[in-house]
Order: structure tokens, then C-alpha cells, then sequence
């Protein structure tokens, strides 16, 4: 079995001696390639060669980020069994890819995983979510969640952490000094033709859950799935009780007996199991993919794809 592995060294927790144990493992195992990230979008570059070189499986190191730069270039001719395979072994801050596998967190664990795998010849195939042209793996957003996440980069940027805290005092910031929670509204389109004109922020799932804060799960939709279409959830707006509320049920997603899990109400929409929609702002808002900030967008379409990826775990 042929293998490339990807290593973003710039990833929050990856390291040179986790890279050379890594090697070492996985060379036991496959004809191994190791290859450095070098700017954003690499990652993608070094995948997509891999497809075409005939490579069986690409093995990531490093965080979210990485994981959605890898799995566009392995499906940038299309989805299907001919394509290459992931692994993926945790090296960033949240990993909630990795984390919503049921992979472990610590990347020495999760490698033993990966290794087991590998020699069983186990992999578990997942549907994506796919935002225009570009897939994803467990959640995108329009809204305030891109904006906290553009706020955390910039901060990462001056020097400063990925960490719970840092994204807990960034929301802090966006949602009272930053968002006019007032001025731009977004449209959900239904490929039934039916519209929701009336929407501040929106999220969208692929599997369950939405992030992680530290090591609890933050779900915005608790039901989405691997398994199935998108989950969506969209506020019409964002009052301080409104929203307080909304992300204690986040926190706290298990629903009583007659009651959704996850946050609900007449301020909430709520889409399960979605195979095709578009949002239309009425001027750009912030987006992101996989935790990843993209810039600014006026409309997105989004598509569920079944069966899309095969993933050693």
C-alpha cells in the first residue's frame, strides 16, 4: 500500500518527535512519502498529486484545516472508490474531525488506531457536505460563527493561541462590539422553492458535533450524521436572552422526552437531513469551512454528498 503523509509543522500541537514517531509507525506499515505543508492550500496540492500518482491513501498531520485541504485535493476529479483513502491523526487545536470519527484526541493513540486500520484494511465511508465547488467535512456557517473564527485567526495571527479561552473572549467581542445583529439579513432557498427570508445567522452540519469547547461538544445540530444529508440551523436573530439560551442548549444538546435536542424555539430554524439548499445575504457575510475562514460571500449552495470519501479508523 502506497501512502503520502501530509504535516503542517505550523498545526497547534504538531511537533517534529510526533512527526518522526508517525514515520516511523506508519513506514512498518505502507511505502511511505512524507511531504511539509508550505502555505495555505498546499495541503490540497499534495493530495490532488497524490490521486494522480496512484497513491491508496493520504494520512494528514495537523488540524482541521489540513483535513479539508487534503480531502478537496483527493476529490478534485470526483468522489468514488477509485479515489484515494484518509487518515487522519490529530496535530491542531480542536480536531473535531478526528474527535466526531471517534478517533482519540492524542495523536499517539489515535496513530495506533490509524495503524490497526491500515493493516485490517478498515475504513468507514462518510458522506460530505460540499459549499459550491468546495467540500467539507463537518460544518460550515455564515454568520457570526465565521466571524469569531476570522477574529481567532487574526489574533493567531499577532501571536496569540487557538485555545477555548481565546475563542470564548473572541465571541465575547464579536457578538458586543462587532455584529449589527440588525443590518444584514440571509435567505434560505429550499430546492422545493421555499424561502426563509428572515435569517441573522446560519450553521450547517455534516456530523454531529458543531466544534468542541476543551473537551465538551458544542452542537447546534445533535441529530446530523455521517450517514445522511445536511443539518441546519439558522437564528432570526440574536437577542442577548435568545441567543444565551441557544448556546446553553449548544452545551447541553439532550433533548426532554417531546423536546428537540439542540436549540429550538420560534426565533430557531431547524432542517434535518437536507440534500440540496442555497443562503442569499443581502450583502457579503463572513463564511467559513471546517473552522477555516474564506472571506466574505453574498450566496453559497450547498449540496449533501453521500458516499463521498473513505476514511481509515
Amino acid at each position: 500500500m502506497r501512502a503520502l503523509l501530509v504535516v503542517n509543522h505550523k498545526a497547534t500541537t504538531t511537533s517534529g518527535r510526533v512527526r518522526d514517531v508517525l514515520v516511523q509507525a506508519l513506514s512498518n506499515v505502507v511505502h511511505l512519502t512524507v511531504e511539509h505543508t508550505r502555505r495555505r492550500g498546499h495541503a490540497a496540492s499534495l493530495a490532488q498529486q497524490a490521486a494522480a500518482d496512484g497513491m491508496d491513501v493520504v494520512v494528514t498531520l495537523g488540524g482541521d484545516g489540513t483535513v479539508n485541504e487534503a480531502v478537496n485535493g483527493l476529490l478534485a476529479h470526483g468522489t468514488g472508490p477509485d479515489a484515494p483513502a484518509l487518515g487522519v491523526v490529530p496535530g491542531g487545536s480542536t480536531n473535531v474531525f478526528a474527535r466526531a470519527l471517534g478517533l482519540p484526541s492524542d495523536c499517539v493513540e489515535a496513530t495506533g488506531v490509524l495503524l490497526e486500520a491500515l493493516r485490517a484494511n478498515r475504513f468507514r465511508t462518510i458522506g460530505l457536505g460540499r459549499a459550491d465547488d468546495r467540500y467539507f467535512t463537518f460544518c460550515a456557517g455564515l454568520g457570526i460563527d465565521a466571524e469569531v473564527i476570522a477574529r481567532v485567526e487574526r489574533a493567531r495571527g499577532d501571536g496569540g493561541n487557538s485555545t477555548s479561552l481565546q475563542y470564548l473572549r473572541a465571541l465575547a467581542g464579536q457578538y458586543f462590539l462587532d455584529t449589527d445583529r440588525r443590518k444584514t439579513r440571509i435567505t434560505l432557498e429550499q430546492a422545493a422553492g421555499e424561502a426563509d427570508e428572515n435569517l441573522a445567522t446560519v450553521v450547517v452540519q455534516n456530523t454531529s458535533p458543531w466544534t468542541f469547547l476543551g473537551s465538551r461538544r458544542v452542537d447546534a445540530c445533535p441529530d446530523a450524521s455521517f450517514d445522511l444529508g445536511l443539518d441546519l440551523l439558522g437564528m432570526r436573530a440574536l437577542p442577548f436572552t435568545g441567543t444565551s439560551k441557544a448556546m446553553l442548549r449548544m452545551l447541553f444538546p439532550g433533548g426532554r422526552p417531546g423536546k428537540p435536542g439542540g436549540p429550538h424555539g420560534r426565533r430557531v430554524l431547524r432542517l434535518h437531513n437536507v440534500t440540496e439548499f442555497g443562503l442569499r445575504a443581502t450583502e457579503p457575510v463572513a463564511f467559513q469551512l471546517d473552522g477555516d475562514y474564506l472571506g466574505a460571500r453574498e450566496k453559497v449552495r450547498f449540496t449533501a454528498v453521500p458516499s463521498a470519501l473513505r476514511v481509515f479508523c
